[in-house]
């Protein structure tokens, strides 16, 4: 469905985008990751032809962004982080407006806009102007005009931004269902968002590609040490000692003492488990344990991971180079 090859943008000065390479297959839900300033929303103007590239080539549906430009756009669904509404008109007139520009005839785009509306939960504001309406609201017509088409492609940047919590998790499941009929990108900020809707990451940072690859995938590949919780009843500062004999573990560090009870965060080398050994020495010590768990890595945790150690490897080298 996309296909980019060194796609590249330059400013004066400056490289956004600097040949980055990657696909994103039909029916796929991607989350397209990276820091402020990475090169996100760039490639994304490039991709839906409101920005030109100074090298290299795309195709989206099989288009190319130079040559097929309006054909890309009829293929494309793309709600951009600040939706451009109109707001002196109607819900229900501006999503038959759009459907209108966008090619489809009187009883095709009104056909379109009750289907979208229904899909986007609007049909208790059609009738209200959109400058009356909550951001979470302003956000769902937004996604509706992108949908009113049924473009094969979304592309989404920063869909859930200013929301409220219970708006971002009624965008989440929007989103995971609009998987199973359309092929989409997505990109944002954050990453537990895209840890539960995407089945592939795509992370740029400093305009590179960095990674790309399955959230599950790239929190096995991390490099972060691991964390274990421990709650216990003892001796405190004889465990923190013993604690740190163990095989493994890197730093033991005191979290509370509530009462009898203590609670430790046990750092250990990267994909160590050292649950069975911590539970042998407190057992061995007649302490008593009421919560021994391993924190489980994130898609945050890959994320930092990457970015900071690319980031220092490309700092090592200036300073090779100097």
């Amino acid at each position: 469905m996309i296909e980019v090859k060194d796609l590249t943008k330059r400013y004066a000065g400056r490289t956004a985008v600097d040949a980055i390479s990657f696909a994103v297959e039909k029916g796929e839900v991607v989350g397209f990751l990276g820091p402020n300033g990475a090169g996100k929303s760039t490639t994304i103007r490039m991709l839906t032809c409101f920005l030109s590239a100074s090298e290299g080539t795309a195709k989206v549906a099989g288009y190319d962004i130079y040559d097929d430009s309006i054909k890309v756009r009829q293929h494309i669904g793309y709600m951009p982080e600040n939706v451009p509404l109109y707001p002196d008109m109607r819900v229900s007139e501006y999503l038959n407006f759009r459907a209108r520009i966008k090619g489809l005839r009187y009883r095709e785009a009104k056909r379109a806009v009750s289907e979208v509306m229904d899909i986007c939960s609007l049909a208790e504001v059609e009738r209200k102007m959109i400058t009356t309406l909550s951001k979470g609201y302003k956000q769902r017509v937004g996604l509706a005009d992108a949908l009113v088409n049924e473009p094969d492609l979304l592309i989404f940047d920063e869909p859930t931004n200013g929301l409220d919590p219970n708006q971002i998790r009624q965008a989440r499941e929007l989103i995971k269902r609009l998987g199973d009929r359309h092929t989409i990108l997505i990109s944002t900020h954050i990453l537990s968002e895209v840890e539960v809707t995407c089945g592939r990451v795509v992370i740029i940072d400093q305009g590179k590609i960095k990674a790309s690859d399955s959230p599950q995938n790239l929190i096995r590949h991390l490099r972060k040490p691991s964390e274990i919780l421990l709650e216990m009843s003892g001796d405190a500062e004889s465990a923190e000692k013993e604690l740190l004999k163990l095989d493994g573990v890197n730093h033991v560090r005191r979290l509370d003492d509530r009462a009898k009870w203590t609670s430790f965060s046990i750092t250990t080398d990267p994909n160590v488990d050292v649950r069975e050994d911590v539970a042998a020495l407190i057992r061995g010590e007649n302490w008593k344990i009421r919560e021994l768990a391993s924190r489980a890595a994130s898609l945050e945790d890959a994320f930092v991971d990457l970015v900071q150690e690319k980031r220092g490897e490309t700092e090592e080298r200036k300073v090779r180079g100097q």
